[in-house]
């Protein structure tokens, strides 16, 4: 047995300690005959095959972590999903050119982390329950959404509702602020298509999805369905082939995409125009423009003719028409008109004028008043008038009413067509969030705030002028002018810049007066700040002979001004101050005599 052991030794090392039936045969080798190295290995070898092959057919995954995702990362596995998904579509096109925004939108959905909840900034996992926008395809974990659209709702109505709650303000999605009805709230956990609740965790179809084919409305909408199976994002190009004719109807039909249909022959189009005179001589297109030319149109009541664009071919002059009425008695007072005239006036609805009486008189007779009650309604909408029947309009309405003011504080006796108004101002906050409305009985419709906004704009030199508002205030509009020195280069830079932009660079020579005994500097160009020192010899006579000082300009030198004397040691002591003085001039010793005085002669 020992020889067995040993040569096993090896071999339970390597493997490792097995599992199920792969353990118990490698236990019973142990106590088995001797037999050759390479047979008990090779039997070993096989068991380990056959205990692998059952995990893989039985579905088994060594991650059951739901952080650790690797399914969805396997780049082999996402193309199987991908293509389970476009079947139906392939089938119908044959190939899925058309499909690269929704795959891309399927690729990312893959990716481990590549979603995230917007509200909770959180990461949307495949076993979470979430819903999806129609209008952005964003997603977002359901308890969340439905605490968005709660706290959304509840924030709009208590701002601006009076009566609180008892309006039905619409909540926006979190991200594209697509507005949705409080009916709208999601309460159930759907699938992409909505036809499944509940979705269960699949790792061979896209997560949250059912398996199914999408078959919702194509946009725009043809009359199809989506192929693809349950899918996020957008609905792909209708893929389906119908045989269209071209925009102008000229050629045959041929077979093209449903979303991409419509097509130009390039044949001129020739379809007579509304004027009836010309045809069109565009190519092939939908619909045909107004026609471009002049051509003399007759008015509608066909007196007067004029040349006149034959896109507007239907014109009125300004005769009066003038024909007899059926009455025999007037004429048509209208202007250039095409249709037939209108009956008599005066021969229609003869009756008083308060309406009770009706007559038989003709266009030409006058009918007089009835003599009863006028009873025709007032103004205010609530009395009749009292006159007698009566010729114009009746009087405004007199009678005294109880009537409430506008903002609904006070109640008084008035008459009936006047306005109460009250005397009470309202103390609301206009839409500014900075002024009260202060209106006289304010019905609760605070009109905007058309006070001046007033605040100091950012380049601190003006006011904002724009009326209140809220936010922000707009930039300053004006504009200021940096100039150089000597004023010949300018650069226009906003309101509040010129402070921290420094002066543009000029060309020009310099022009400031020289500090010094000298009439002029050497030429140097426009600079900001002051001029260099003078490098000029200083040339004033030296006293006790007649020679001139040849040291460089010293009548404005920077010298270091004295510092004063520190009054202890708690005192810091300052900055050294530079100021500009004027040195004595040079007072030659003996060497520089002799230099100066008889320099030429040694020389």
């Amino acid at each position: 047995v020992t020889p067995v052991v040993v040569a096993m030794e090896p071999a339970w090392r390597h493997h490792g300690r097995g599992r199920g039936r792969g353990e118990g045969e490698l236990l019973l080798s142990l106590f088995r005959p001797a037999v050759s190295v390479e047979s008990r290995f090779e039997e070993i070898r096989k068991s380990n095959l056959a205990a692998a092959q059952r995990l893989v057919e039985s579905g088994f995954s060594s991650s059951s972590s739901d952080d650790d995702e690797d399914v969805e990362s396997k780049d082999g596995k996402r193309g199987q999903i991908l293509a389970s998904t476009f079947t139906s579509y392939n089938q119908q096109t044959g190939d899925s050119a058309g499909l690269q925004r929704t795959g891309q939108y399927l690729n990312e959905l893959f990716q481990s982390g590549a979603l995230t909840c917007l509200i909770c900034i959180g990461s949307v996992k495949r076993t979470q329950p979430v819903w999806n926008c129609s209008g952005c395809f964003s997603l977002f974990h359901l308890p969340c959404v439905q605490k968005w659209a709660r706290d959304s709702v509840f924030l709009v109505s208590s701002v601006t509702d009076e009566d609180f709650g008892q309006k039905q303000h619409p909540w926006p999605c979190p991200k594209c602020r697509a507005e949705y009805p409080p009916s709208a709230t999601p309460n159930r956990y759907l699938c992409y298509c909505g036809k499944v609740q509940d979705p269960p965790s699949d790792p061979w179809l896209v997560p949250h999805s059912c398996g199914s084919v999408c078959e919702k409305k194509l946009k725009p909408d043809c009359g199809h369905t989506c192929l693809l199976l349950c899918h996020p994002g957008p609905c792909p190009p209708c893929p389906k082939m119908v045989s269209v004719t071209c925009l102008c109807g000229k050629a045959k039909p041929l077979p093209r995409r449903c979303s991409n249909k419509s097509w130009l022959c390039q044949q001129i189009c020739a379809k007579v125009l509304p004027c009836k005179q010309h045809t069109c001589s565009q190519l092939c297109h939908s619909a045909c423009e107004p026609c471009p030319r002049v051509s003399v149109q007759s008015c509608e009541c066909g007196r007067e003719r004029k040349e006149r664009p034959c896109a507007e071919p239907l014109w009125n002059c300004t005769q009066v028409c003038g024909r007899p009425l059926s009455c025999g008695n007037h004429t048509c007072e209208e202007v250039c008109h095409s249709a037939p005239c209108p009956p008599c006036p005066r021969s229609v609805n003869r009756t008083c004028p308060c309406g009770k009486t009706k007559s038989s008189a003709g266009c030409a007779e006058e009918v007089l008043p009835c003599g009863d009650t006028c009873d025709r309604p007032l103004t205010c909408g609530k009395h009749t008038c009292s006159r007698r029947c009566h010729r114009g309009n009746c009087d405004t309405c007199r009678q005294e009413v109880e009537k409430e003011c506008r903002c609904g504080k006070h109640r008084k006796l008035m008459p009936c067509h006047k306005e109460y108004l009250c005397d009470s101002k309202c103390s609301k906050t206009r839409s500014c969030q900075r002024h009260q409305c202060r209106r006289k009985c304010c019905p609760g419709e605070c009109p905007p705030c058309d006070q001046s906004c007033g605040r100091s704009l950012g380049c601190r030199n003006h006011k904002c002028p724009s009326i209140c508002h809220q936010g922000a205030c707009y930039p300053c509009p004006e504009t200021v002018e940096v100039s150089c020195s000597c004023g010949k280069t300018v650069l226009v830079v906003p309101c509040g810049r010129e402070r921290t932009t420094k002066p543009p660079r000029c060309k020009e020579l310099c022009r400031r007066p020289p500090e010094c005994h000298h009439p002029s500097l050497q030429p140097h160009r426009c600079h900001p700040g002051p001029c260099p020192p003078c490098a000029l010899p200083c040339d004033h006579p030296l006293t006790g002979c007649e020679h001139h000082c040849p040291l460089p300009c010293h009548d404005r030198v920077l010298v270091q001004s004295q510092q004063v004397q520190l009054a202890g040691p708690w005192e810091q002591p300052s900055k050294p101050a530079f100021e500009k003085k004027a040195l004595p001039l040079l007072r030659p010793g003996l060497d520089q005599v002799y230099k100066l005085c008889f320099g030429e002669i040694i020389g």
